[in-house]
């Protein structure tokens, strides 16, 4: 009867633990995820006053 009477009095617990396990590894792929997706706008930004040609695009020296 032990191990049942257990089971109950510490499902809440139990699930409460869970789901804050749940979310914190949500909120870590999340913080990757931006941190991604930041860098990655950072590097091709470009001037935007600036009008784009022909020669800025095919120029392989321009880089």
């Amino acid at each position: 009867m032990g191990i049942h009477y257990d089971y109950k009095s510490t499902r809440g617990e139990k699930a409460m633990k869970k789901e804050a396990k749940r979310k914190a590894r949500l909120e870590q792929r999340r913080a990757r995820k931006g941190s991604k997706t930041k860098n990655e706008e950072n590097d091709k930004m470009h001037d935007i006053q600036k009008t784009i040609t022909l020669e800025d695009l095919t120029d392989p020296n321009k880089n």
